[in-house]
């Protein structure tokens, strides 16, 4: 299948999820996770109906931004990122996903303070509290906010988890569950800069569970794409 009738297929299997639960489509949005993808297949993934464009690579999104590959569509960052990188993104995408921890939450305020705007992340559970993965922790976000409270230059939207690898997407419908109602508990509470809008989660395996379970963002590479060739990098 091309990556216009892929977009397509997504675009409507995330239609049925939400209409099972009783939300509408409109609410969630699609990222495609354009890792690996050179700017021709990326123009047209945007040009078939892709929500957002999702890099994971700072070097990557970094070419593929001085080319304009992303014009016409919303650009955000959704890999692992490393307080050294911070300066080559902030300003440059809208949202940030993958925020794990405090001290990265500082170098992004201090960044984004040095430009005179306010950069929009989100937090980063290690829902499975995998040990190889990084992320808060579930039981450190009720006190994440208050230490992010000072943070003048960042407004925390919502969060993010990418979960244990499953041989069945269904095994991953808990985890989805538990950051449905931490995304909720975090909500409830009222901090300057933290606004609980966007919960991301969800990848080609595994996005209808996750929009059954609330999330809002769907991040989906291989079911846009195709299987990527690691061999060729």
């Amino acid at each position: 299948m091309s990556i216009a009738e892929n977009v397509k297929a997504v675009k409507e299997n995330i239609a049925a999820a939400a209409l099972r639960c009783g939300r509408s489509p409109d609410e969630i949005k699609l990222v495609a996770a354009t890792k690996m993808n050179d700017a021709e297949r990326v123009r047209q993934a945007i040009a078939a109906g892709v929500d957002i464009c999702g890099e994971n690579r700072v070097q990557e999104l970094q070419e593929k931004y001085a080319q304009g590959t992303y014009e016409g569509c919303p650009l955000h960052f959704i890999g692992h990122l490393q307080k050294n990188k911070v300066k080559y993104i902030v300003g440059k995408v809208g949202l940030i996903h993958s925020v794990d921890s405090v001290a990265l939450a500082s170098e992004i305020n201090k960044r984004a303070a040095a430009l005179g705007i306010v950069q929009d992340i989100l937090l980063e559970v290690n829902i499975g509290a995998e040990p190889a993965k990084s992320g808060f922790a579930p039981g450190e976000l009720s006190s994440a906010p208050d230490m992010l409270a000072d943070f003048g230059s960042i407004r925390v939207l919502g969060l993010m988890a990418i979960p244990p690898i499953c041989e069945k997407s269904e095994e991953n419908r808990v985890y989805f569950r538990r950051m449905k109602q931490l995304f909720i508990d975090i909500g409830q509470k009222k901090y300057d800069n933290v606004f609980m809008q966007l919960l991301s989660m969800g990848m080609s395996a595994d996005y209808e569970v996750a929009v059954e379970e609330g999330a809002n963002l769907v991040r989906v590479g291989t079911g846009i794409f195709g299987a990527r060739n690691y061999a060729l990098k």
